[in-house]
């Protein structure tokens, strides 16, 4: 069993790394929400060290090992709870696990199926057995330190407008960015600028 690896990345896929360890290249699947953080830390460059799911893909013929990394134990962790939805395997783990995984707890948590299945490859049966399965024992995931992470392609540019919007009404820049911010975690799935700022507004009603 392969618990970590630490060697030199020489190669990158948009869903995996190659990395050369002991005279040895091996391809480690990331998901896509941490090879986000690792990009933005810089840890694609050299060497790096990652935490390692290990198991055999089975076929009719053969079986092929398969690593799976992850940042650190806690984002391990989180990935083998989500595989314990039945139908949820290793590989559809990994493609799905595209935004942080705190954001993601926390929709579990909340009940949020429209975020959930709008995951790459999740649709509403699916999220709604991930939510029956996992709601309320992920929390500790939810504290998960990827703050600064940045915000998905898909989401950077309602972001922006919606802030120009408020830059618009007066509001500073800081208090713009952290109500736009507040808004992208509670609800990540918004779809346009209109949404993000009615969340916004939500949430200063119930101040």
């Amino acid at each position: 069993m392969i618990a970590k690896i630490k060697g030199e990345v020489t190669d990158r896929t948009e869903g995996s790394l190659y990395i050369r360890a002991g005279g040895i290249s091996y391809e480690v699947l990331v998901p896509r929400a941490v090879m986000s953080a690792l990009e933005d830390e810089g840890r694609l460059d050299g060497e790096t060290e990652l935490v390692t799911y290990h198991y055999l893909q089975i076929t009719q013929s053969s079986g092929i090992p398969v690593l799976i990394g992850f940042q650190n134990s806690v984002e391990k962790e989180f990935f083998e709870k989500f595989i314990s939805v039945s139908g949820i395997g290793p590989k559809a783990a990994c493609k799905a696990l595209a935004e942080p995984f705190s954001v993601i707890a926390g929709a579990i948590d909340s009940g949020n199926e429209v975020f959930l299945k709008g995951l790459p490859g999740i649709g509403s049966r699916k999220a709604a057995e991930i939510v029956a399965k996992l709601k309320g024992s992920v929390g500790k995931y939810g504290l998960i330190r990827d703050e600064d992470i940045k915000v998905t392609r898909e989401t950077h540019g309602i972001a922006e407008e919606a802030m120009a919007i408020l830059l618009q009404l007066q509001y500073k820049k800081g208090e713009a960015e952290e109500m736009v911010n507040k808004a992208l975690k509670r609800n990540p799935g918004m779809k346009s600028s209109e949404d993000l700022l009615n969340e916004v507004y939500r949430e200063k009603a119930q101040r």
